[in-house]
């Protein structure tokens, strides 16, 4: 019962996801056909208060709902991500779906169905970079 919040936040993000049209394939074309500034707007937006929200945390030393302290820690550079983020983009390109909305896509009766086969291949590409993760540079 504790964890009920989490249910609601859950389900307040899918709302927000629909109804901002992030899980829809056709905003997703347009962005990646540079036809249209509704996904940037969106995603330059999260960024913008993500680091808002980090320089508050570090100021301010918010801790958790329990108390405990926040870190952040320093990341180095890797070209692995680079790579991973083309990879990620194409993916994303070619299917009209990010893995965050793709079960909003496939819940929300919007006729997103046959994004279960996304889906499917984004469990099995995490598979097989469990499998594969000792032999990738990081």
């Amino acid at each position: 019962m504790q964890n009920i919040k989490y249910l609601f936040a859950g389900l307040l993000f899918g709302i927000l996801l629909v109804k901002s049209e992030v899980i829809s394939w056709f905003r997703i074309q347009e962005m990646f056909r540079l036809q249209s500034f509704h996904m940037y707007g969106i995603i330059g937006s999260a960024i913008i208060v993500g680091m808002i929200s980090v320089m508050i945390i570090k100021h301010f030393k918010i801790k958790t709902l329990t108390g405990d302290a926040i870190v952040i820690p320093d990341k180095k550079f890797s070209w692995g991500n680079v790579y991973g983020g083309l990879i990620f983009g194409l993916g994303w390109a070619i299917t009209g779906a990010c893995p965050g909305p793709l079960f909003a896509q496939i819940v929300s009766g919007s006729g997103f169905a046959v994004t279960a086969v996304t889906l499917l291949s984004a469990i099995l590409g995490t598979w097989v970079y469990g499998l594969l993760r000792e032999k990738l540079p990081h």
